[in-house]
């Protein structure tokens, strides 16, 4: 069975490794981490990972017009935003720009896995911590 592939895309080196960590001795690889969205959608193109793992808040090009231009060009990686941000208005943000899934950082260990899961199967994931 092939790994899921993933790109990661977050500016704090902090949690690229926890999410690196997380996702370790599974059933993924990831094959680029990006500290930008500019970037993000650079390498999105050019690897067509299965999942984008990216943040709202991050220079360049925040996640969210990150995530706007890869719905634009249909691609096919599935977005799953990790961010701190638990206002309803970014995740209503956050699925208006493409994404499969909402995951806040406090909740990386636990609802990581199975939003990827989730969006991979064409469903909708967004942290419990959240109410909607």
């Amino acid at each position: 069975m092939a790994k899921i592939r993933v790109l990661l895309a977050d500016d704090h080196e902090t949690i690229q490794q926890r999410v690196k960590a997380v996702l370790a001795g599974g059933d993924f690889e990831i094959v680029a981490s990006v500290k930008n969205g500019r970037d993000a959608v650079v390498e999105t193109q050019l690897l067509d990972p299965d999942v984008l793992v990216i943040d709202i808040s991050m220079p360049e090009m925040d996640g969210l017009q990150a995530a706007r231009q890869m719905q634009s060009r249909k691609l096919r990686t599935k977005i799953v935003f990790l961010t701190v941000h638990e206002d309803e208005d970014f995740v209503t943000a956050a699925f208006a720009a493409g994404a499969s899934a909402y995951v806040t950082k406090a909740r990386v260990t636990t609802d990581l896995l199975p939003a990827i899961h989730d969006a991979l199967e064409g469903h909708k994931y967004v942290s419990a911590s959240i109410s909607m």
